[in-house]
């Protein structure tokens, strides 16, 4: 069986003419981590300086094609720089939410719906996945964070982020559940804080909030923007703790082999 040329790395400037591999059994649990059980060959290498090839050093050539498919460094940035957009805008979402009806009078008085003052958004789904997304980016990058250490961090780092991402999620729930902080006749409260039927599904109801104007869709949309945004950093944080695990076991793409 013909096999396409190797030139090792160690090889610098070598010239050949030919080599045939023969009887080389490879069995690949899964594509992007191959495991090979079992090798023997003959090899034939004709070199201008003589070059004798051990069986380690194929071995090690034929690991180091694959190296390209197992790269956990490409994923770690994908991560951070989808994670960089959904904190901005977690951040913004929570800002937002302190001016109702693009009012600075409602914060001033105090006039904030609770949750808002929880800050889920900024600091939560915002800052706390912020930080590790930075550091996450990192890994992906040849340097002092991308190697198997940095790796193993970033794990720590994308738990952070999934804390973070959590309690944004947690407060955007309760932030749609009892709904909005609003002006009811003379009094403010909190009108539809365990009520029989849902607002959210029965927009007659939201009348009863008479300022600010359109507290109820203002708040709708902006809790619900941070239950998605947060949602989406639970996922991508919980995938880098299991991209970071094989990275830590297998190493990154960053990183240069003996050869």
């Amino acid at each position: 069986m013909a096999y396409p040329r190797l030139c090792l790395s160690m090889l610098s400037g070598c010239q050949y003419t030919s080599y045939t591999l023969t009887s080389l059994t490879i069995l690949s649990s899964y594509r992007h981590f191959p495991v090979w059980v079992s090798f023997s060959w003959n090899l034939s290498l004709t070199t201008g300086k003589g070059f004798e090839l051990t069986k380690g050093d194929v071995l090690q050539q034929l690991v180091n094609l694959h190296s390209d498919n197992m790269c956990t460094g490409k994923c770690s940035r994908c991560i951070a720089v989808t994670l960089y957009p959904l904190a901005l805008i977690s951040i913004i979402c929570n800002i937002v939410l302190f001016f109702p009806g693009g009012d600075i009078k409602y914060a001033k008085d105090g006039h904030i719906t609770e949750e808002v003052k929880y800050m889920g958004g900024l600091v939560g789904g915002g800052l706390m996945v912020l930080l590790p997304a930075l550091y996450i980016h990192l890994t992906g990058k040849q340097g002092c964070c991308g190697n198997r250490c940095g790796m193993f961090l970033s794990i720590a780092f994308a738990a952070v982020g999934v804390a973070g991402a959590l309690y944004s999620f947690t407060v955007a729930v309760l932030g749609l559940q009892n709904g909005p902080l609003c002006k009811t006749v003379l009094i403010w409260s909190t009108p539809f804080k365990n009520g029989d039927h849902s607002y959210l599904t029965d927009d007659t109801w939201w009348i009863k909030c008479t300022e600010p104007k359109n507290i109820v869709q203002f708040n709708i949309g902006l809790f619900a923007t941070l239950l998605a945004t947060a949602g989406l950093e639970v996922i991508l944080c919980a995938i880098q703790m299991i991209n970071g695990l094989f990275g830590c076991l297998c190493g990154t793409c960053g990183e240069k082999g003996p050869l």
